[in-house]
């Protein structure tokens, strides 16, 4: 069957968010006096979501008697002040996107970043009017891995799993994906903690570019 539906993941997929999310990150654990952690410990705890994020951060801190869900509220207030400060599109997210809507694909954003902090960072890299579906960390009771986020999406769009394709990054994607029955293409430089051998995919890119000929590729 003909791929019809595209569901992105958003940060390390088609934006690379990672020094925004430090800079919230640090935020947070100043406020508790603690030093800052370096980007590249910070890099590799995203993808479960801020709750997760927050949790690891203040476990790599000593932090443990802290109420984590006051530690996300101030991560959180760090990041919602300016949350593009330093965040860009990988390059070709844009005619990407375009040559896939132009295609007639219908696309979705499937994030474990909180919808409203995802819907605003789209709007101010302009990304949102791709997207006709935006399905955050908090928009329902579960989120990835589980798959049952992907099947509200392939329901909302009324297709089958094989009819949609799952872009992504790291581990949580790979294993969303596969719980869903669906394909995925991992972009190889994200923030995925493993080897990317480990995961489960139809194909690895290195370049967003790379897509909308892969895609065509399937469908013909």
């Amino acid at each position: 069957m003909s791929i019809s539906v595209v569901i992105f993941d958003l940060d390390g997929t088609l934006i690379d968010s990672a020094a925004d999310l430090a800079h919230a990150v640090n935020g947070m654990l100043g406020a508790y006096g603690r030093a800052p952690l370096a980007l590249e410990e910070i890099r590799a705890m995203i993808g479960d979501g801020m709750g997760r994020l927050v949790e690891r951060a203040l476990a790599a801190r000593g932090l443990n008697e802290i109420d984590p869900l006051a530690a996300q509220r101030s991560m959180r207030s760090h990041y919602a002040a300016d949350p593009v400060r330093a965040t860009v599109p990988y390059p070709g997210a844009r005619a990407t996107l375009e040559q896939l809507q132009a295609a007639k694909l219908r696309l979705a954003i499937c994030t474990n970043k909180p919808a409203d902090l995802a819907a605003a960072v789209l709007e101010r890299l302009e990304l949102a009017p791709f997207f006709s579906r935006l399905v955050g960390g908090d928009s329902l009771p579960f989120r990835k891995p589980d798959p049952r986020v992907l099947h509200a999406l392939l329901a909302d769009f009324a297709v089958e799993p094989h009819e949609a394709l799952m872009v992504g990054d790291s581990e949580v994607d790979a294993a969303a994906a596969a719980a869903a029955g669906m394909p995925l293409v991992l972009m190889r430089y994200g923030y995925h903690r493993g080897p990317l051998e480990r995961m489960a995919y139809l194909a690895a890119l290195d370049h967003l570019a790379e897509l909308p000929a892969l895609v065509a590729a399937h469908n013909a």
